[in-house]
């Protein structure tokens, strides 16, 4: 299984920007993981909120081939324990799907046509996030689960 991780925006925060480049390198040890930046649209003052969710919307589904398996990282989304989105990799992984991408929208969160097209919502807090931190924490619990899964030291109950 290959896991992509769609965000909008580039990380200008270089010690987020170093920690996000160290779990990276450690999940390749387990899995085919690619971080994508979607670059920010461009003259954003001069678009309503739909509009540039619209924008980042046909942006986002753009980057899909059709097997994939879209997840998005959204408030309203499922909220798991490590343990449990280990649990919930595993499932994914014994289901076949080849390719699983999660996706971290813009500031306006995402358009009707891209929740159309998610197999799933997935929560990381019911707190809010700048969207770099959310990726490294993601990208870090992504490598949790697979450490969980193998039984690694580094996940403690």
């Amino acid at each position: 299984m290959n896991i992509k991780l769609l965000a909008i925006g580039k990380t200008d925060n270089k010690a987020l920007q170093t920690l996000i480049e160290d779990y990276t390198k450690r999940l390749g040890f387990y899995v085919k993981f690619d971080l994508e930046i979607i670059p920010d649209i461009k003259n954003v003052k001069n678009l309503s909120e739909a509009q540039q969710k619209e924008k980042e919307g046909e942006l986002i589904l753009s980057k899909l081939s059709p097997t994939d398996q879209l997840i998005l990282l959204d408030e309203n989304g499922k909220t798991f324990s490590s343990v449990g989105f280990s649990e919930e990799m595993q499932k994914k992984m014994n289901s076949g799907v080849k390719t699983l991408v999660y996706v971290i929208g813009g500031p306006y969160g995402f358009s009707s046509e891209v929740y159309a097209k998610a197999q799933g919502k997935v929560s990381l807090s019911s707190m809010t996030f700048s969207h770099q931190m959310v990726r490294l924490f993601f990208i870090e619990q992504v490598y949790r689960a697979f450490t969980i899964l193998r039984n690694e030291p580094y996940h403690h109950q």
